[in-house]
């Protein structure tokens, strides 16, 4: 039997009961944190909730080697991911591959940044387009379409969860600072090429949301402008963009993000 538990956002304490009496009872437990990482708990914690040592794997260990559907033949087996196994991480081929060699496998899921990220930013689920990710750039990549993506959702009147690069494996953590000098960066490029139709700049409303699931979430609204050069603290950070607000959205945007109420002018 092969599982796949979600840990959820912030610490061990997010494990659901199901996921926690799966892990105290698999033979091997494994674990990946390559491209999520949580915080506030660490191996040792985790370890001592479930009793019993905890495997953790690399990249290649768990993408090309094949070492969770080799062990799960004959043992019953967990691998735990941060947030939802489906989600943040996706182990969709895993499942497929498994089905394929007759290997029985089960989802316990767990909090999602998906779903999280847009609950606590006050916006109405619903009212979300497309989400999108702000990678890391260098001299030979420098990606338009996350700022593509935003555009097209706003002209549609929808809402942006933006996720941002996660490089557990390297200690690299995207601030929100950094996602929105991209999105400046962006419309930079675009405006020299000639594009005089763009939706986002300096004076854009966004929404800065750092550390959801813990006791020190941080969150802020304000205009792009109002927000790049302020402290959001550790990571793990991400943004909503709004479009258009219903008045539910702008009293919680004025009352939890302490947004002053001239700053929805454009959005209401």
């Amino acid at each position: 039997m092969l599982y796949f538990v979600g840990l959820g956002l912030s610490d061990h304490e997010d494990i659901s009961l199901k996921g926690l009496n799966v892990l105290k009872n698999v033979d091997f437990v494994y674990a990946e944190f390559f491209t999520s990482k949580l915080f506030k708990t660490n191996i040792k914690l985790i370890e001592e909730l479930i009793g019993k040592d905890i495997i953790v794997l690399n990249r290649v260990e768990v993408e090309e080697e094949n070492i969770l559907l080799n062990k799960a033949k004959k043992h019953d087996v967990a691998l735990i991911t941060g947030g939802d196994p489906l989600i943040a991480t996706t182990h969709t081929n895993f499942l497929v591959e498994a089905k394929k060699q007759g290997i029985e496998a089960e989802v316990i899921h767990g909090s999602s940044i998906l779903s999280a990220g847009s609950g606590i930013s006050g916006l109405q689920p619903y009212k979300f387009g497309k989400v999108t990710s702000i990678p890391f750039i260098d001299n030979n990549f420098f990606p338009h379409s996350p700022y593509l993506t935003i555009e097209g959702n706003l002209k549609n009147n929808a809402h942006t969860l933006i996720l941002l690069d996660i490089q557990a494996d390297k200690d690299k953590f995207m601030t929100i600072n950094q996602g929105l000098e991209y999105l400046l960066e962006v419309r930079d490029e675009l405006l020299n090429d000639g594009r005089e139709d763009l939706l986002i700049n300096e004076e854009t409303l966004a929404i800065g949301i750092a550390r959801v699931g813990s006791k020190d979430l941080k969150l802020k609204a304000g205009r792009i402008y109002d927000l790049i050069d302020f402290d959001f603290g550790s990571p793990l950070h991400c943004i909503a963009l709004p479009s258009k607000l219903h008045i539910v959205e702008a009293e919680y945007l004025i009352s939890i993000c302490k947004v002053d109420k001239s700053v929805l002018k454009e959005n209401l």
